[in-house]
């Protein structure tokens, strides 16, 4: 970079030397000119290090070549505010150092230490290079001025394209915002995306690079490209993205990881385990309080193929598992409640670094090629003596004792024994002891002994693989097992599999007497879940003779009573009865409860709560399935959420609800195995076998019809059950006979054409498309708040639109920077729309100062809380948008008497509060005493004599009080009166009328103050209004009037003295307001000139964030310094 040669100014520090000899700071300018203005651009774009601050201050040795840079800023004012403190807090202290040296290393450590001070170095020593990361976090926060909250997580360089323009610069990214810095062609640009706002975040490529990340908000598109590490980049972003919108906007059934618990003490290391740790959940689909500790490459022994495999070993707190490196060869789950011991062997050229893992079953897993296998031992053991030690377990309140399981193995029963509870023994009979499918089996139905013979033939496949692969939760689990599923469990097997590919088995063994307890804590409490479930109950599978009778219906309201019990947040959503009725089938009672659990928390996250986020982020995966594999079909319909809403059911009832019984179990026996991947293919399969119709269909009735009916028609021939029909199904009239499809046949076309997508992708997919569901979610609240507050108002509905992203824009401000207790109280998706989101006083006032046409200077903050004051109606410290909006409406669109009714609320209570009644106000002088004359001398030279007047106003007053039905409000006393007068005379200041509207208000307020001295003496003396005219004063000179707007204090005419009064019986009401100002044309041209709210929108948006960050009203800043808000 070229340094302009000559310092625009040379300082000299004082030293132990003086003279040519003296040490020197020097402030210098960069050149902008010619030749170097290219070069430094050039600079800029190749490389953002390169890049120096158009000033700077450098240290210069005498004798020496060598400067060293003290301080660097971006405008003078900047730099000389640097020299300014070098100046006051370092040049003085100097002079007590020998030597040129010595001053120059303490220099040089101050400027360190200073830097190190400006930082967290907490924070700076979790990064991989804590020296740049403080250097980047102390840029990042003078450039963008956030407060202290607003932890930077990681930065980049990379270039923001600007139109076809690239804008070499700094990527910053926070909990709350991504930000970009670039300093260009001596122009800055800053630019502040809050997460929330992201719409869309996706890779892609423009014609002038390869590999972009787009960043889409409502209303621009960023692209932002030549990342060194692209990759690392988007996961970051996608990760900081996904917990800033499920935190601020998914708090409903959202719950972070305890280490993402405080948004401060977030760091990159944290987001990358939490990325890790959610794929091996979904991966291994184990709960979602597992947590990743070890990820290690290793081989395991695999005696069905006689080797060793290739694969990563994971450990996390209760379990060990194994994936092979090929995909689908070999996996391997083993909770260590399963395992008897961990031992290390003899280490071999043949056997690397192996150990031995022995479970109950009396099997043994040999893992080698480990490295540092001690440490892994060692924790290992650690973790499995925790396991075992953990003999309880709390359960809403209650202790209930644990106790070592019997292995459990497919034939035999697991066996509390001696370790069940008394109570559970005192009340097993109220549980079913088996699956309602053996009380309920239909026998000796014609055409069922093909049936039977083909289930023999699979239980015998079935024993053959249990004999090699083994029988228990850690069965290795191979393309074998895959296609053994795909052909249909045995009807006999199907609930002892279920529970051992879900992992059920192992919350069962550890939770003896739970289900039980849950049963009786639960029976007999009254709720809404509760009367839901009973709404529903005899609508769960209607048609099966097990759901006839009430052993079934009371098998099924204790198990979703039970787990509404156990989960609150979920409770019961429609759609678990069905799930849960055919769970009951093929399981015992208790075994049905921790299916059903193990379905709702962890193989379908986020599907049953109120809105059902996880359902509709996965029917837009499916949405984007449907463009990739099935092209031609989406290119046909081009609107393929109508496909979603027809597919929302397969997904919630995993097509239970649509096809008959004994096809649909074949569909959950994938499932379980499979998890959410095999409900995606089995979706495509279906719709490409039905893409013809679905091309030539009319609308989405038609393509309604061709699904159902294809559904309605797909059979099960091997199933030993007698068909049963579907009461949940569509039927169609339609008279022509339809094909039947093969379940067994659809199922193997699903896994050959579209079961190569990896839970990798699926999660990935699921990221990017759970934030464009929940933006979904907030537009609809928008829409929906808009609809009930555009009738109310006269706002025109594209500027209401603006001021409610202004009013959750602030609320979230709050959120990002006050805790994480201010988010619940604030936004509940749960609640209303209207009452979503809410603010407190402070962010009232916020967007009061930006908003409200009544500019009242200093005043104006006081002003503010006492209109939060009228609109808390409820008294809970929080308003909400129809609140401010109708407020504002009043203000600029109101009409003179609305706005002075508004005005005339805020000078007294609720609003006006007791301490601001006592305050001080210039208007309690003789100035203004009612004994000044009501004769005011116009510029003109006419009088106006307003005694008649308001001799007939009050006589006019009493006539409308009497007729008055409305509600009449509360008299002003004086006290309130001299602060209502004091917010006036603060709206008038610097108005081009000023000088007319405070001669006018001087008139209505000596007027008023003599009124209420006129009601005050009527109440004492008994008396009507009409007495007052004996008391009004002769005429005086307009110069005495004028007095009023001076600081002299005058006395009043010696005849003139009011009577004594007691201050609390001076009252004035709501219509002598009134009618006062509407006697002066200049007040009621100032109340009914028409007002935009435009401007101020646009005002608000650009120093929003200012105004928070600075605590004070941001000044307009010049355009090249302006942050762009998203």
């Amino acid at each position: 970079m070229v340094i302009d040669a000559v310092p625009c100014e040379l300082l000299t520090a004082p030293g132990p030397e003086s003279g040519s000899n003296a040490l020197s700071f020097v402030i210098q300018v960069r050149r902008q000119l010619g030749l170097c203005r290219l070069v430094g651009a050039l600079d800029a774009v190749l490389d953002s290090n390169a890049r120096v601050a158009p000033f700077r201050i450098l240290l210069q040795v005498p004798g020496s070549q060598v400067y060293s840079a003290i301080a660097c800023g971006a405008t003078a004012e900047e730099i000389n505010q640097h020299w300014e403190w070098l100046e006051q807090n370092l040049l003085h202290t100097l002079s007590v150092f020998d030597n040129k040296e010595d001053i120059v290393s303490f220099v040089k450590g101050k400027v360190k230490a200073l830097i190190a001070e400006e930082t967290s170095s907490k924070l700076a020593e979790q990064e991989e290079d804590p020296e740049k990361f403080r250097e980047a976090l102390v840029k990042f926060e003078s450039r963008f001025n956030f407060p202290e909250a607003e932890k930077l997580i990681t930065y980049y360089s990379c270039c923001c394209w600007k139109g076809k323009v690239p804008r070499q610069g700094w990527l910053y990214l926070s909990i709350n915002h991504l930000c970009f810095y670039s300093f260009f062609l001596g122009k800055e640009l800053k630019l502040i995306i809050p997460w929330v706002e992201v719409q869309k975040l996706e890779r892609t490529s423009n014609v002038f690079m390869t590999d972009t990340v787009r960043v889409t908000t409502a209303n621009k598109e960023r692209d932002f490209s030549t990342f060194l590490n692209i990759a690392e980049a988007f996961r970051i972003m996608e990760q900081l993205a996904d917990v800033t919108l499920r935190r601020l906007l998914d708090n409903e059934i959202f719950e972070l990881d305890p280490g993402l618990q405080d948004p401060t003490q977030i760091t990159k290391r944290d987001l990358e385990a939490r990325a890790q740790n959610e794929l091996f959940r979904a991966f291994f689909r184990l709960p979602r309080k597992e947590k990743l500790h070890e990820v290690m490459d290793c081989s395991l022994w695999t005696p069905f193929s006689r080797c060793h495999t290739a694969g990563t070993m994971y450990t996390s707190d209760s379990y060990i598992c194994f994936a092979s490196k090929e995909n689908g060869c070999c996996t391997v789950i083993i909770p260590l409640r399963e395992v008897i011991s961990i031992e290390k062997m003899e280490d071999t050229s043949l056997l690397p670094n192996p150990i031995i893992v022995s479970i109950r079953s009396k099997t043994a897993f040999q893992f080698i090629e480990l490295k540092d296998r001690d440490t892994l031992v060692e924790n290992l053991l650690q973790r499995f003596k925790e396991v075992n030690s953990s003999n309880t377990f709390l359960a809403f309140g209650s202790v209930c004792t644990l106790g070592d399981d019997e292995p459990a193995c497919l034939g035999t029963e697991a066996s509390h024994g001696k370790e069940r509870s008394e109570c559970e023994k005192e009340n097993n009979y109220l549980l079913n002891a088996e699956a309602l499918r053996s009380d309920f089996h239909q026998s000796g139905m014609p055409g069922l002994d093909f049936g039977k013979s083909r289930e023999q033939i699979k239980e015998s496949l079935w024993d053959d693989h249990f004999v090699e692969y083994g029988r228990t939760v850690c069965m290795f689990r191979t393309e074998k097992i895959r296609k053994l599923v795909a052909m249909g469990i045995p009807e006999s097997l199907r609930g002892k599999l279920w529970l051992l590919f879900s992992d059920a088995q192992t919350d069962l063994a550890s939770h003896p007497g739970y289900y039980v307890h849950l049963v009786e804590a639960s029976m007999g409490r009254c709720c809404m879940a509760r009367e839901e479930i009973e709404r529903d109950l005899h609508r769960s599978l209607p048609e099966h003779p097990a759901f006839q009778s009430e052993t079934g219906i009371a098998a099924l309201r204790r198990v979703l009573t039970a787990y509404a019990h156990r989960n609150p947040k979920i409770g019961y959503c429609q759609s678990m009865n069905i799930l849960t009725s055919v769970l009951l089938l093929y399981a015992k009672e208790e075994e049905a409860f921790w299916l059903l659990v193990a379905v709702c928390e962890r193989m379908l996250p986020d599907y049953f709560n109120h809105r059902v986020i996880g359902a509709q982020v996965d029917q837009s995966v499916f949405e984007e399935l449907i463009k990739e594999q099935l092209p031609e079909l989406a290119e046909h319909m081009k609107d393929l959420t109508a496909l979603a809403s027809i597919s929302l059911s397969w997904f919630l009832t995993l097509f239970l609800s649509i096809m008959p019984l004994e096809s649909a179990v074949n569909v959950v026996d994938c499932f379980f195995y499979d998890g959410i991947k095999a409900i995606f293919q089995l979706g495509l399969a279906i719709l490409e076998a039905n893409a013809v119709d679905l091309c030539n269909s009319k609308d989405d009735g038609q393509a309604l019809m061709i699904l159902s009916r294809f559904l309605e028609h797909v059979k099960n021939e091997e199933s030993p059950l007698p068909p049963i029909g579907n009461h949940h199904a569509f039927f169609s009239d339609d008279q022509e006979p339809s094909p039947v499809t093969e379940i067994a046949n659809l199922i193997h076309d699903s896994y050959e054409k579209f079961g190569d997508h990896s839970v990798e992708q699926i999660e990935h997919m699921r990221y990017k498309h759970r934030i464009r569901v929940l933006q979904s979610h907030e537009d609809t609240t928008k829409q929906n708040v808009l609809r009930v507050v555009i009738p109310d108002v006269s706002f025109l509905p594209e500027d209401l639109e603006e001021l409610y992203d202004l009013f959750k824009r602030e609320h979230l401000l709050r959120c990002y920077w006050a805790g994480g207790s201010a988010v619940p109280e604030r936004h509940d998706p749960s609640r209303p729309y209207a009452e979503q989101y809410r603010i407190d006083a402070q962010q009232f006032a916020s967007l009061f100062r930006l908003l409200s046409p009544w500019t009242c200077g200093e005043h104006t903050e006081l002003l503010a809380h006492r209109t939060f004051r009228l609109l808390d109606d409820n008294m809970d410290q929080l308003i909400e948008f129809k609140a401010l909006a109708s407020c504002l409406d009043v203000m600029y669109n109101g009409e003179m008497n609305e706005k002075i009714k508004l005005l005339y609320k805020l000078h007294i209570p609720p609003a006006l509060t007791e301490n601001e009644r006592d305050s001080q106000s210039p208007l309690k002088n003789p100035l203004l005493s009612t004994s000044r004359p009501l004769v005011i001398g116009k510029s003109n030279g006419d009088a106006v004599d307003y005694q008649k007047q308001l001799k007939q106003m009050l006589k006019d007053l009493a006539k409308e009080k009497d007729t008055k039905t409305e509600k009449e409000l509360p008299k002003m006393s004086q006290k309130e009166f001299i602060q209502f007068c004091k917010t006036l005379y603060s709206m008038f200041h610097e108005d081009p009328e000023e000088n007319d509207l405070y001669q006018a208000i001087a008139t209505v307020t000596t007027l008023l103050l003599q009124i209420g001295e006129v009601g005050q003496r009527s109440l004492s003396l008994g008396s009507g209004s009409d007495e007052f005219t004996e008391d009004l004063q002769p005429e005086a000179s307009a110069s005495e009037q004028d007095a009023v707007f001076t600081d002299t204090v005058k006395s009043p005419h010696k005849d003139s003295q009011p009577s004594p009064v007691t201050e609390g019986d001076w009252t004035v009401s709501f219509e002598h307001i009134l009618a006062s100002l509407l006697t002066e044309q200049s007040l009621v041209n100032f109340f009914e000139k028409p007002l935009e709210l435009k401007p101020k929108l646009e005002n608000a948006k650009l120093n929003q964030y200012s105004l928070r960050t600075n605590g004070m009203s941001c000044q307009s800043r010049s355009e090249h310094a302006k942050p762009n808000m998203q």
